[in-house]
């Protein structure tokens, strides 16, 4: 008892990072439907960005070390398809909504300050083998959600112009007035994949990460929330959206903190929406006689 108070209340810093890390919380085999969700507040967005950076000053060299690794990702992507404008727009904005899973080290990190632990980048880093397997799962069905994205936007750059424009000539087709009807198509359908991809993602990473659960139940639970607690979660993609557009303007740098900030901040939205897994019942040491029952008492 006191030294579950000593971890959870006063929350020493552990100096050895290769402390035993307790394991992820065991969920009960329950529903996806039946995990309880948490009442969320329109402030508590806010309150999770303030958590999020307060964590990013606490292991800011680990923070920036995977806030770099947006900006080379950003920069490969301008390298590599401003030959093909259809698939920049849809994977930049893919790219980022695919960020839980660069975010896994964050998580981790925010996972230690929250229980004591003193981050280790090695650990953070590696943060995906807890769960290679869940996340494999769940990185393949986004991945497969960001093909289809990319597909859909070939086709209506197909339909639109007579061939495939150059970067540049996109960008001004994009802004012409004529092209209106371009113009929403185009936002219409991404609006769609986006939505989509954060209603499942949203808080499934970190759950995954936290306990012994599948990702078809972390993605339903991070559904369920995005639809029982809508305008919330649409002021906090919101807020992600509007960070993250900014930290793109002068070349992708922004993302040097805006990254890591969102993705701590992400793991402190988890926390307050999805209540922690009741603790499994204690089982009897192997070859202990069974509790009597009560027709034994009597």
């Amino acid at each position: 008892m006191f030294r579950s108070c000593v971890l959870h209340c006063a929350m020493p810093m552990t100096n050895d990072p290769a402390a035993p890390r307790p394991a992820p919380a065991p969920s009960p085999s329950a529903s996806p439907f039946e995990i309880p969700l948490n009442p969320l507040g329109v402030a508590d967005p806010l309150r999770w960005l303030v958590r999020g950076a307060r964590d990013f000053a606490r292991a800011p060299a680990i923070g920036l070390f995977f806030g770099g690794c947006f900006v080379v990702m950003g920069w490969a992507l301008m390298k590599v398809f401003e030959r093909a404008p259809a698939y920049v727009l849809a994977l930049s904005a893919g790219f980022l909504l695919l960020g839980p899973l660069l975010c896994m080290g964050l998580y981790r990190v925010s996972q230690d300050l929250e229980q004591g632990r003193r981050p280790d980048f090695g650990d953070a880093v590696l943060a995906w083998t807890a769960r290679p397997g869940a996340l494999a799962v769940f990185g393949f069905v986004l991945l497969v959600l960001e093909m289809l994205w990319g597909r859909a936007a070939l086709v209506i750059f197909a339909v639109s112009f007579d061939g495939m424009p150059d970067f540049k000539g996109s960008l001004l087709k994009l802004l012409d007035p004529q092209h209106l009807g371009f113009i929403a198509t185009y936002a219409g359908v991404g609006a769609v994949f986006a939505g989509l991809i954060y209603a499942v993602s949203v808080v499934a990473i970190p759950m995954i990460l936290d306990r012994q659960v599948d990702a078809v139940t972390a993605g339903l639970t991070s559904l369920r929330l995005v639809l029982t607690q809508t305008g919330v979660m649409l002021w906090w993609g919101l807020l992600i959206a509007v960070l993250v557009a900014l930290a793109l303007l002068p070349w992708f740098l922004g993302l040097f903190v805006v990254g890591p900030v969102v993705g701590h901040a992400t793991w402190h939205a988890y926390r307050a929406a999805v209540p922690p897994a009741p603790p499994e019942d204690p089982q009897p040491p192997r070859g202990a006689p069974p509790p009597p029952t009560r027709g034994d008492a009597g």
